[in-house]
């Protein structure tokens, strides 16, 4: 499957050293101002090449848009934008042919489809997230207009976690860092898994700002289950929190209950979130990304034809994913919040009697 989401609908496609990569954007309402510079930004924050903590591939990552937007506003038709792949060294991958790299998806994809794009990884790639990143921030223009905000940074690496959530300060931070006082350290753990040809992971914290009460289409796309699985769809993540998450397993009910007065909740342990409902707090994730497999380091694995040897990895790769994926999870956060407004239109009477009378 390659595509998501349900009035506001996206498809991807294009692989890690293909022509090009890009995506289909469908359900967006007509009228609604096009920033282009806004999306290349977006991308830009994502793309690869930037600094010493990410893979040394650059990539230009320039959006064009093909479709679905007319003197700068959406037509209502689908919006159609292409990403060319520029700085490919596919000739990097020779030596694994027929090799699967340990924690790569080379050896489900090659047992599903019987097919081994050896090519940086091929459709499996995360360079296939830039194509999200692009429809995300046309999601991002449709919320801006509403008042709601999405937004990121990088809450632990190597298990260093921040004690302060600055989201303002992670904009300024080349590794996106929420908290000013733990960023040397983390930056040092990166850069120490570099040198010794490893890798390390990290967490994404994502909050959403702004919501109305009333996202989410109990019983079978809640909200809080399609975020999850929004996440859990960026290559590398491997676990998603709402709100508390796991410490809420180990509270009593009186502890984790958000108290409510008149002027709203006392918490947000649950996370913004009740009954897979928006209830007007601001939605907390917590993105749990696994250590780049991509590392240099020998290892033992086996071919093709089952045939066991030991192999190492040639390339240019992150030494931190979750770095760039925390872009990419703001991306699908704001996506997934964009079709739930859209789907919440019509759960009243009197929301459909008042946009036709």
């Amino acid at each position: 499957m390659n595509s998501f989401g349900m009035k506001l609908r996206f498809s991807t496609f294009g692989e890690s050293h293909g022509k090009a990569l890009g995506c289909l954007l469908d359900g967006v309402p007509a009228g609604l101002n096009i920033d282009e510079e806004y999306i290349q930004s977006e991308l830009d924050r994502r793309k690869p090449g930037k600094s010493k903590f990410e893979t040394a591939r650059k990539e230009a990552d320039k959006v064009e848009i093909l479709s679905g937007v007319f003197e700068g506003k959406s037509t209502g038709t689908p919006i159609a934008m292409v990403i060319y792949n520029t700085n490919q060294k596919s000739k990097d991958y020779t030596n694994i042919k027929d090799v699967f790299r340990p924690g790569h998806a080379d050896f489900t994809y090659f047992h599903k489809y019987g097919i081994r794009d050896y090519r940086g990884g091929g459709r499996s790639s995360a360079r296939e997230t830039a194509a999200r990143v692009a429809a995300g921030a046309i999601a991002k223009l449709m919320l801006q207009e509403l008042g709601i905000t999405v937004l990121s940074g990088i809450s632990e690496v190597a298990g260093i976690q921040a004690e302060d959530f600055n989201y303002e300060g992670a904009k300024k931070s080349v590794i996106y860092a929420l908290d000013v006082n733990k960023e040397e350290a983390q930056k040092a753990a990166i850069l120490k898994a570099k040198e010794a040809h490893d890798s390390v992971g990290g967490v994404s914290r994502v909050v959403i700002k702004g919501t109305p009460v009333g996202l989410g289409q109990p019983l079978y796309y809640k909200l809080d289950a399609v975020l999850a699985d929004a996440m859990m769809g960026i290559n590398a993540v491997k676990a998603v929190e709402i709100g508390d998450g796991v410490l809420s397993a180990k509270v009593h009910g009186s502890q984790n209950n958000d108290q409510i007065r008149a002027n709203g909740f006392e918490s947000n342990h649950s996370g913004g979130i009740l009954g897979g409902i928006s209830n007007g707090e601001d939605i907390v994730l917590n993105v749990y990304f696994k250590p780049t497999p991509s590392i240099f380091k020998e290892q033992h694995t086996v071919t093709t034809a089952n045939e066991e040897v030991d192999f190492s990895l040639k390339g240019r790769h992150d030494p931190c994913v979750a770095i760039r994926g925390t872009v990419v999870c703001e991306s699908m956060a704001a996506l997934v919040i964009a079709d739930m407004i859209l789907l919440n239109m019509g759960s009243k009477m009197d929301g459909v009697i008042k946009y036709y009378k």
